[in-house]
């Protein structure tokens, strides 16, 4: 391997190294701020590392098909290095920037949605539940005013019709529901 390959491996695992800083940091700042269960951080860590290995072995298979050698580990190293002492504090504030922002838009979001959506929808019910029950007791007024109106005539129809409904037998079953009516009737009225 000649020189020239070295070095611009030894390049990439700065850039590698100084990557895996760079995630690692903002994956401990989500993770701090948006509180995972306990359990979750070991998965979550063990998810890092597979994730940070494969990232280093494809870029160490790019840049020189795969050979590890020393300078290898000095330039990961070296570039995590770098990151924590230069970076680190930049990019913590910068992921908790962004978490902030996330939760002041999701905030914003949440109360355009509930005042362009939620609450006309909520409106329009109120209003047409409103109509219904004025429809039903408007119905129920012409109905207690038409039975009253017909008390004197029911008799007169009961003993005109009675030739007529002597005769015919009533199923049990229409008896059940008329009665059902009666109550649910006098419970109204």
């Amino acid at each position: 391997m000649n020189p020239h390959i070295q070095w611009i491996t030894l390049l990439w695992m700065l850039f590698s190294g100084a990557a895996m800083g760079l995630a690692y940091d903002s994956y401990r700042v989500l993770s701090g701020e948006l509180r995972f269960p306990r359990w979750s951080q070991h998965v979550l860590d063990f998810l890092y590392w597979v994730a940070a290995a494969l990232f280093v072995f494809r870029m160490l298979y790019i840049t020189n098909y795969g050979q590890l050698r020393f300078y290898v580990f000095v330039g990961l190293f070296l570039g995590v290095w770098i990151y924590f002492l230069l970076w680190s504090v930049i990019t913590r504030r910068f992921v908790v920037m962004l978490i902030q922002a996330a939760k002041g838009l999701l905030s914003v979001l949440t109360t355009l949605l509930n005042t362009l959506l939620w609450k006309p929808v909520k409106g329009i019910l109120l209003l047409l539940q409103g109509m219904v029950k004025l429809l039903w007791r408007m119905i129920m007024f012409l109905l207690r005013l038409l039975w009253t109106i017909l008390t004197p005539v029911r008799g007169l129809l009961k003993w005109i019709s009675s030739p007529v409904t002597s005769r015919l037998k009533v199923p049990a079953w229409a008896v059940r529901l008329g009665n059902k009516m009666k109550v649910i009737w006098k419970r109204w009225f």
